[in-house]
Formats: structure tokens, sequence, C-alpha cells
């Protein structure tokens, strides 16, 4: 099927003339199933609920309409989008600037750690879409550098996690200052109690597209664990890492000082290798980020509270140092890799002593994981001879290396 008549899959979602053209742009051939089902409801102006999971192509799916839907420039925001972290949101912004070619949609993101001189500047030079997290918009509508008077569309993107760290008050406070009508659009990759609560409370009788199973959604991600001693998990990583010379790896810890021990650690054996945690300054976060875009930074040590915001396709390993002691952690976790549909690899490592936080785990994704072991390393002093090797497990699915063809 040619390029062409595969885009046919986006003009048929309603989207005009120049948005193909953007969307042909960016590089994009057919929708995903949240575009295909999100786009034409929201362009209808209704209220929409969209629950699908990470790495389904969520931000087109209320970007395009966005777009779609904005008023000739006036220099006042028209659209506000509300999103957990600084990471997820300057990936939004970059997002919509690419699915903005040919328009005159100016678009600004603010969000704290940074110095706000130049969020001041672009709000003042005038803006059609405002995306920020919570706390930084409270801060700029005190200041009353960001006005919510002509706002007609409202998104709240990963409302559950915006909920989970305590997002909610300014969340409602935010709302509460944005006239009616305007529409709403709210995704989250689940639908807890509290995100219901919010949808009842300040959505107009929303439409809801579930494009999520109700079990999480890992069947694209190849997962393994590896008993181990603690003393032993770093020599353990190492190992891992020269012998399957991943595309892109995530490393996950538990504590913001563990991870920056263990970068420091692991960049004097290994290269290419940087951290990312809540501690570091915005600044450095912007450069690990856009190193780890580009590929020149091939591993990434993270914890849980920046690991979210992480939208990088080319993400082919992911790799639990420490186990999460919340087993949802775990699936937001590998679900950094396996983007869009693509293979990937999730390893965790498991101390002789954390076999609750593993069940718990394995009973939430309703399904064993693996336990393997790496042939010529004694990772765990009672190791049996019985647990497979690392490579025989994934030989038996006609898979020689973890890592995937490019």
């Amino acid at each position: 099927m040619s390029e062409t008549s595969e885009l046919r899959g986006f003009a048929a979602l309603g989207l005009s003339r120049e948005r193909l053209a953007a969307v042909k742009a960016a590089g994009y051939i057919e929708p995903s199933p949240i575009q295909a089902a999100f786009i034409p409801v929201a362009l209808e102006g209704h209220d929409v609920i969209g629950q699908a999971k990470t790495g389904t192509g969520k931000t087109a799916a209320f970007s395009l309409p966005l777009l779609e839907m904005m008023e000739e420039p006036t220099g006042s925001p028209q659209a506000l989008v509300l999103a957990p972290t600084r990471e997820l949101v300057q990936q939004i912004e970059a997002e919509i600037r690419k699915l903005a070619r040919g328009s005159r949609t100016r678009i600004c993101a603010i969000y704290g750690g940074e110095p706000i001189q130049r969020q001041l500047r672009a709000l003042e030079r005038g803006v059609e879409i405002v995306v920020g997290t919570p706390g930084r918009v409270i801060d700029h509508i005190e200041r009353r550098t960001l006005r919510l008077g002509e706002i007609w569309h409202v998104v709240l993107d990963e409302a559950d996690r915006m909920l989970d760290i305590g997002f909610r008050p300014d969340i409602e406070r935010i709302l509460r200052r944005v006239p009616d009508p305007h529409q709403t659009m709210l995704l989250s990759a689940t639908i807890s109690p509290d995100v219901r609560k919010l949808a009842d409370r300040y959505m107009y009788r929303p439409v809801e597209l579930n494009l999520s199973r109700d079990e999480p959604s890992v069947e694209s991600i190849r997962q393994c664990t590896i008993t181990v001693d603690q003393d032993r998990k770093f020599e353990l990583l190492v190992r891992l890492l020269e012998q399957e010379k991943p595309r892109q790896c995530i490393v996950f810890t538990r504590t913001k000082k563990g991870a920056e021990r263990l970068a420091e650690r692991l960049a004097r054996t290994i290269a290419g290798v940087a951290t990312i945690h809540g501690d570091l300054p915005q600044s450095a976060r912007n450069r690990v980020m856009q190193g780890f875009r580009e590929a020149t930074i091939p591993i990434l040590v993270a914890t849980d509270v920046v690991g979210r915001g992480i939208d990088v396709e080319g993400i082919s390993h992911v790799i639990n140092y420490d186990i999460p002691d919340d087993p949802e952690n775990y699936v937001h976790r590998i679900g950094r890799t396996g983007r869009m549909g693509k293979d990937g690899v999730a390893i965790t490592f498991v101390c002789p002593d954390q076999g609750q936080p593993l069940t718990a785990i394995e009973m939430l994704i309703n399904r064993p994981i693996e336990s393997v072991r790496i042939e010529g390393f004694e990772a765990f002093r009672k190791e049996s001879a019985s647990t497979p090797s690392f490579r025989e497990i994934w030989s038996s699915v006609s898979r020689s290396k973890l890592v995937g063809s490019s």
C-alpha cells in the first residue's frame, strides 16, 4: 500500500488539508486506535475521556483537534494543556509545534525549575496554546501573567498521574477559573475513582473512549527477572549492558541518591551514561533529555518521578535495577519500551528477600515473569542449575540477542 493511500486514514478523520500536510511532514502514516477514535469526537466539540496506555499516540490525538479548532490568533490563550511533569510538558509542546506546521498558532510551555523570565516574555508576546504543569500555571495565574478568560479548550493529559502526585487542588483551582462553555479533554492510562470524580465534577456529558484493555499493556514487551544478591547488582548490570549493547536503555532506581551514585559508578565503566532525577537543575535535565532523544546518550539512569515523562521511541531495554514497591510503577517503567507496537525488553533485578513485591507485580499483569540467569555469572549464591540461562530463554523465541534489529 502506498504512503498516499495509507494517509487517507487521517483524511477520513475530518482533518483539514493543512493539518494533513503537517501530519505527513511529521512522518505519520496511519492513525493509531486512540487517534482514530478520539480525533473525530473532539472535532465535534464534545467533552472526551480517552483511556489508552502510554506509547499509543495520545499526544497527537488531542493536539490535532486543538490545532484545527484554533480561532485566528488574538494573543490570548485559547487552549490550556495540563501535564504532570516538566519533561512531559516539553514533549507535548514539541509535538504540537511539529503538528502546527503551516499555521500561525503560537505555543508556550510553562513549568517550574527554570527562570520564569522566558515564560513571561512568551506570554507577553501572545500565545494561543499554553502547555504547563499545574503548579506553574497557578503561579502565572496569580501573577496575572496568564489569563484564562478566552480559554475554549482544556486538556488534562495523564490525569491519573497528576492526581497520584497531589495536583488535584491545583487542577480544580484552574478548572474553576476557566469560563463556560468550554471543551474538556481528559486522557489517562487508567480511570481511577479519583479520575472519575474529577470528570463527573468538571466535564459535561463526556464521550468515553476506552482503547485500553483491563490488564496492563505489556504484550509486546519481553520480560524476565534475574535473582541477584544486593552486592552483585552492579556487576550484573555491567555484564548485561556489555553483552546486549542496547540501542537505548533506561535503568530505574528507587531513589535520587541511588540514581546519582549508580550513574557516576557506571560512567567509569561504560560510555554514554547520564542520570535524570527530581533534584537535577532544569537546565541539566533539558540537556540530558535532548541527548537521550538524539541517542547521543544511550544509557539513562532515572527515578520513577521523571521516568514516566520520558517518551522516546528508540528505547529497546528497560532495566529495573531496584524493583519498585508499587506494582503499578513497574507497568509505567516498562512502558517506556515497546512504544507504538515495537518490541521491547524489560529486565528486573530481584534480591532473594523481594518475593513479595515480585508477586504483586505478577498479580497485576496477570502473568508470571520468567526467571533467568546469566551464563558464567554467579548473581545469586544459591543459584539453581535448573534455572534457564538468559540466552536460552530468548533463543527459545528465535531471538539470539535481546536487542532488536533496527
